[in-house]
């Protein structure tokens, strides 16, 4: 997954993208870093959260490089190419955030390599359309997971993962592209609707995997050490995460 930042707040009206930000604040929530960080257990919560958003911006930055190339007109290439430069600073500011907290950034990065890595080989484009597709629902969708637990860190780490999360320009970019294509044929429609609900079936079982094998960030996520999270609630989140994928299928044309 976000593996990587493309957020669509204007379509997003299920509330997923507002959560984080609306979210009453007690407990860590009011906290600053130097507080909430004397739990341990939250410290490498929070390691292994900005460790897996980190890769997954340089892995963002890599992908809409290589998205680049199959980009139709130089006028694309170019709105991609300023994109990736987005997602690479938003990388540099999680590396240089690790690195400030006293953790090497590489190393809080390796436990999700191979997961992010292997999420974008089964999710590989095959064309120019598969690849705003992917940016704008498969990324949009680890946006969401990401606000959700938001709403649960301490102030200074939630201002630091909201100030990331924030749209590189891809959202709007994908939505008007993508409706022209199908604008100009129909039959565009339905193959972009099946690669959008294999990129939503992939990415939700790909973030549970990436959960489930860190102790510390599945604590965070069931009630641990962030508080306000139970399990009755993960399963409302993934529900609310659903419901915004189903606006943004609707936003591009498609059917969920």
């Amino acid at each position: 997954m976000r593996f990587m930042t493309t957020s669509d707040k204007p379509e997003n009206a299920a509330g997923t993208a507002e959560t984080a930000e609306t979210a009453e604040v007690t407990g860590i929530a009011a906290q600053d870093w130097a507080q909430a960080s004397a739990d341990p257990q939250y410290r490498a919560a929070v390691v292994d959260l900005l460790g897996a958003l980190a890769y997954g911006e340089l892995a963002a930055f890599e992908r809409l490089a290589e998205d680049a190339k199959l980009a139709p007109t130089l006028v694309d290439k170019a709105e991609l190419a300023k994109m990736a430069a987005a997602e690479f600073h938003h990388f540099e500011r999680l590396r240089d955030r690790l690195t400030e907290i006293g953790e090497e950034p590489t190393r809080a990065m390796e436990p999700f390599v191979d997961a992010l890595d292997g999420f974008h080989k089964q999710t590989a484009p095959s064309d120019w359309l598969e690849g705003l597709v992917k940016a704008y629902v498969g990324d949009s969708i680890a946006s969401d997971f990401y606000r959700e637990v938001a709403a649960h860190l301490d102030a200074d780490t939630r201002g630091l993962v909201l100030a990331v999360l924030d749209d590189t320009g891809h959202a709007e970019f994908a939505v008007e592209k993508v409706r022209a294509a199908i604008d100009e044929d129909p039959r565009v429609g339905g193959r972009l609707a099946l690669w959008a609900r294999r990129l939503m079936g992939e990415a939700l079982s790909q973030s549970q995997r990436v959960v489930a094998d860190r102790d510390a960030l599945s604590t965070m996520l069931v009630g641990g050490v962030a508080d306000g999270f139970d399990l009755a609630e993960v399963g409302r989140m993934f529900s609310r995460i659903t419901e915004a994928h189903t606006k943004r299928m609707a936003a591009l044309g498609l059917a969920a």
